[in-house]
C-alpha cells in the first residue's frame, strides 16, 4: 500500500470535513435538477461573454487526487462562483449545509489558483430563487496562500480515511478476482445466466433475463456479477428488488459469497425504510426535536468508522451500532450508502425521481451496477413512481384546515377542479391539456403553499404532505406528454357538508359548488421509458430478470432500455413430463361466468379426487373468488378449502400458507396477481397443482380503453402491451407456484377455452405440453 493514489470528488471531499453540528431535515423546498439548470443559464446570460462554466478541476495532494468541475469563473473580475438554486429565504438553509456549500467553494478556489497562477481570487457563493430568479451572493477575497491551506486541511483531514478505503478496496478486489461459488457448481440454466450477465457486465451493456424458478437466480447474477467488480472497478453493486421477500433472499446469497472469500472484505448494506428505521416517529427530524439528530454530524464519525469495521451492515447491525453512537439509524444507512460495495433495497432507491442510489451515484461520479429482481414488476412500479392525482375532496379540506393565508389560493384550486368537473359530458374524460384557469390556480395554489411551508417550518404538519401531492401534480404536468396520460374522473363525494359543520367550513363552499361531487385530476404514466431512459444511460450495467419477462421488446420499448440490450431465455431445469398443462373448455369472462360456474368447480374436484393434494386456485377478482368458493362448498362439501379475503394482515397471510403442509389436502381460493401469486415458495407436496381461472386481463373501463389507444400509438396495434401480455405474466407467475425443484411434479389447469388460441399459446413457456 505504499504505492497508492485514491481519487475523491470535491463533494465528497468536503461533504466528510466540513459537515458538522445537528442533523436538520426540516423541510426546505429544494429546486429540481432541471431547475437547477435552468437557474445556471439564468445566471451565466448575466455575466460578461467571457464567462466560464463548468471548469473541470483536479490536483493531487499527497496520496489523494481531488477533482471536481466548479461552477463558473468570470476572468475580468477574478471571481469564482458556486451557485445553489433554492426555494424561500436563504436564512432558511441550515448553517452547516451553508458551511459545507462555502467549503466546496473554497476547496475549488484553491484548485483554480494553482491551475492558474492566482495569487487571490474573489469568492462568490450565488444563491439563486427557482421561482424569482433573484440573486443572493456572500462575497469574500481570499489569497492563494490560504485557500492552499485549507485544502491541504481538508486532504489531512480525509488522507487517514481515504488509506483505509484504497486498502479495503484492494482487499476487496483480491477476495472477488478469485471468489469461489459458493455452492461448489453452478447449474446448468444457472451457469447460462452467469454468463451472460458477466458478458454484459465487461461490455457495458444491459441484459433482459428469463430465467424460470429453481435455476437459483438470485447467486446466478450477483456471483458473475461480483466477479466482475475487480475487471470493471466497479464503485458499487446495487440489489433492486420490487417485493421485501426479494430482499431476504439476497441478502442469505450475499451471505454466502461474502463467507467464501478470505478476508470478508465486501461491505453489504440494507437500505431501510425510514418509518422502519425510525426510533422517534413523533419528533421532527432536526436536533432541537430529536435526540438523535442533536449532534448528529459530530458523532458520525465514530458510528461511520465502527460501521464500516463490521462490513455486514443489515438493519439490525445500522440500529445497534447507531444507538451506540446516539446517531439516527435511518441517517446513517443514509450516509453508509457512500462506503458500502452492495446495496440492497427496494427499486425505487435506482428508479425514483428522488431516488437516493442513483443521485448519489450520479453526484459522486460512481461506476454503478445493477440487479433488478422480479423485474416484471418494474413497469408498474415506475408508472407509479412517475404518475399523480388530486381530488377536489382532498382540496376541499385542505382548505377547511388552512389558515387564513392560504384559503383564498386553495378555494380558487377548489373552484377550477369543480368547474371542470361540471363542464365534462362523462364521469371519465382524457385530458389534452389542463385549461389555462385551472393551471393558473394551481400555480398559484403552489406558491402560496412553498411560501407557507418555508416561512412556518416548525408548524406546517400535514399541509406539508399536501403540499407536496400539488408540487408533484404541477411537476408532472409541465412534462406531460404522449408517455403520460391526463384525465378528470368525477364521482360522488365521500360525504356533503352537514348542518353541524363550522361556518367557517361552510362558506368555503361558496365558490366551488354543493360538495357533492368529487373530481380527481390525474396524471398516470403509460411509458416510463421516457423517465427511465436516462438512469439506465447512468449505468454501467443494468441486469433485469424474472421468470416473466417476454416478449422482450414488451420490457425494452416501455422501460426505455438500449436497443443494443441483451436478451436470453434460460431453459427450464424441469423435464416438461413432471407438469401436466390442460385447458379446460369453458369461458371465464363476465358475462358467462354464471353460466360456466358449476363446469369449473368440478374441474377442481375431479383434479383433487384423482389427486388429491395441496391446490392453489387463481381469480380475477374477489368477487369470482368467492362466487367459485361457495359453489364448490355447495356441490362438493367434503373438499377442504380456504380463501384469501379482501384485506389480510401478516398474521393472516402466514395463516393461509401455514394450510400448505407437506401431504396435506385442500384448496386455497387467492386473486390472481395477489400476495399469493408471486413470491410464494411451498416445495414438494406442499403445493401439487394451480388452477388459473383468468387470463389476467384488466377490466374493461373507458380509462383502459384510453390505455390501449395511446399504446397503440406509440407502439403499433395487435402488440398486446395493454392487457395480453402483462395479463399473461401474471398467469406464468401463479403457474409457477407449482414446480420449485427438479425433483417436484404438478398440474396446472388453464381454466378458460381463450388459452387454446396461438397469441395466448404464443405467451406461455415454450416448454409447458400444453
Amino acid at each position: 500500500m505504499a504505492d497508492w493514489t485514491y481519487t475523491v470528488s470535491v463533494r465528497s471531499l468536503c461533504e466528510f470535513t466540513a459537515k458538522r453540528g445537528s442533523l436538520d431535515r426540516r423541510f426546505t423546498p429544494s429546486a429540481t435538477a432541471l431547475e437547477g439548470q435552468a437557474m445556471q443559464l439564468a445566471v451565466l446570460a448575466r455575466r460578461s461573454p467571457g464567462y466560464e462554466i463548468e471548469l473541470p478541476l483536479e490536483a493531487v495532494h499527497g496520496h489523494l487526487r481531488v477533482r471536481g468541475r466548479a461552477d463558473g469563473y468570470e476572468a475580468d473580475v477574478n471571481r469564482l462562483e458556486e451557485i445553489k438554486t433554492i426555494r424561500g429565504p436563504v436564512d432558511l438553509i441550515p448553517e452547516n449545509r451553508r458551511a459545507l456549500h462555502w467549503a466546496q467553494l473554497e476547496t475549488y478556489g484553491a484548485l483554480i489558483a494553482a491551475d492558474r497562477g492566482l495569487e487571490e481570487l474573489e469568492l462568490a457563493l450565488v444563491y439563486v430563487g427557482a421561482d424569482t430568479q433573484n440573486e443572493t451572493v456572500i462575497r469574500d477575497k481570499l489569497t492563494a496562500a490560504a485557500l492552499q491551506a485549507a485544502f491541504e486541511g481538508r486532504c489531512a483531514q480525509f488522507e487517514a480515511w481515504a488509506a483505509q478505503e484504497a486498502a479495503h478496496r484492494a482487499a476487496r478486489d483480491a477476495d472477488l478476482s478469485a471468489l469461489p461459488f459458493p455452492l461448489g457448481e453452478l447449474r446448468p440454466g444457472q451457469r447460462l445466466l452467469a454468463e451472460a450477465v458477466y458478458r454484459v457486465a465487461a461490455n457495458g451493456r444491459h441484459l433482459l433475463a428469463q430465467a424460470p424458478t429453481g435455476i437459483g437466480k438470485t447467486l446466478g447474477t450477483l456471483y458473475p456479477l461480483l466477479r466482475a467488480m475487480p475487471g470493471q472497478q466497479l464503485d458499487k453493486i446495487g440489489y433492486m428488488t420490487c417485493k421485501g421477500t426479494g430482499r431476504i433472499t439476497a441478502l442469505e446469497a450475499l451471505s454466502a459469497l461474502r463467507e467464501a472469500t478470505p478476508t470478508k472484505a465486501l461491505r453489504v448494506l440494507t437500505l431501510v425504510a425510514k418509518d422502519q428505521a425510525c426510533e422517534h416517529p413523533t419528533k421532527a427530524c432536526h436536533g432541537d426535536a430529536c435526540p438523535l439528530a442533536h449532534g448528529f454530524y459530530d458523532n458520525l464519525p465514530a458510528a461511520r468508522a465502527e460501521a464500516v469495521q463490521a462490513g455486514w451492515l443489515d438493519a439490525s447491525v445500522q440500529r445497534r451500532i447507531a444507538l451506540k453512537h446516539g446517531v439516527c439509524p435511518y441517517y446513517l444507512g443514509q450516509e453508509l450508502l457512500r462506503w458500502a460495495d452492495v446495496v440492497v433495497g427496494d427499486v425505487h432507491h435506482a428508479f425514483d425521481p428522488y431516488g437516493q442510489l442513483y443521485g448519489l451515484a450520479q453526484a459522486q461520479g460512481w461506476k454503478l451496477a445493477l440487479l433488478v429482481d422480479e423485474a416484471h414488476n418494474l413497469i408498474d412500479r415506475a408508472r407509479d413512481m412517475y404518475s399523480t392525482s388530486l381530488s377536489l375532496e382532498r382540496v376541499r379540506a385542505a382548505t377547511s384546515d388552512a389558515p387564513v393565508s392560504l384559503r383564498g389560493p386553495l378555494r380558487g384550486l377548489a373552484k377550477e377542479l369543480a368547474t371542470l368537473g361540471r363542464a365534462q359530458a362523462a364521469d371519465y374524460a382524457p385530458l389534452a391539456t389542463v385549461p389555462d384557469a385551472l393551471a393558473e390556480a394551481l400555480q398559484r395554489a403552489n406558491t402560496a403553499l412553498g411560501e407557507y411551508v418555508q416561512n412556518h417550518p416548525l408548524e406546517v404538519g400535514p399541509m406539508l404532505e399536501f403540499y407536496f401531492d400539488v408540487l408533484g401534480l404541477q411537476r408532472l404536468l409541465d412534462r406531460l406528454d404522449t408517455h403520460s396520460l391526463c384525465d378528470l374522473q368525477r364521482s360522488a363525494a365521500p360525504r356533503q357538508p352537514s348542518p353541524l359543520d363550522e361556518p367557517r367550513n361552510l362558506s368555503l363552499l361558496e365558490d366551488d359548488d354543493d360538495g357533492a361531487t368529487d373530481v380527481l385530476l390525474s396524471v398516470r404514466n403509460i411509458v416510463p421509458g421516457h423517465f427511465l431512459k436516462e438512469r439506465f444511460e447512468g449505468c454501467h450495467s443494468v441486469t433485469l430478470f424474472s421468470a416473466t419477462l417476454g416478449p422482450p421488446d414488451y420490457p425494452r420499448q416501455l422501460l426505455g432500455l438500449p436497443d443494443d440490450t441483451a436478451w436470453i431465455d434460460v431453459p427450464a431445469p424441469f423435464p416438461p413430463e413432471h407438469l401436466t398443462v390442460q385447458v379446460a373448455q369453458l369461458s371465464t369472462r363476465w358475462e358467462h361466468r354464471d353460466a360456466s360456474l358449476n363446469a369449473l368447480v368440478d374441474v377442481l374436484a375431479t383434479q383433487y379426487e384423482q389427486h388429491p393434494g395441496n391446490y392453489l386456485a387463481f381469480f380475477s377478482s374477489f368477487d369470482y373468488l368467492d362466487k367459485a368458493a361457495a359453489r364448490l362448498a355447495l356441490r362438493h362439501p367434503g373438499l377442504p378449502q380456504w380463501s384469501q379475503s379482501r384485506s389480510m394482515g401478516d398474521a393472516a397471510r402466514r395463516g393461509f400458507l401455514d394450510r400448505f403442509v407437506e401431504d396435506g389436502r385442500g384448496i386455497g381460493f387467492a386473486v390472481l396477481g395477489g400476495a399469493f401469486a408471486e413470491g410464494v415458495d411451498l416445495p414438494g407436496t406442499r403445493l401439487i397443482g394451480a388452477f388459473i381461472a383468468t387470463l389476467g386481463l384488466p377490466p374493461v373501463s373507458p380509462l383502459q380503453d384510453q390505455v390501449r389507444e395511446r399504446l397503440d400509438t406509440m407502439f403499433g396495434a395487435d402488440h398486446g402491451y395493454a392487457d395480453l401480455v402483462p395479463g399473461m405474466q401474471k398467469v406464468v407467475q401463479a403457474a409457477g407456484r407449482v414446480l420449485r425443484s427438479v425433483d417436484d411434479r404438478g398440474w396446472v389447469w388453464l381454466l378458460d377455452k381463450r388459452y387454446a388460441r396461438p397469441d395466448v399459446r404464443a405467451l406461455l413457456p415454450a416448454w409447458w405440453q400444453v
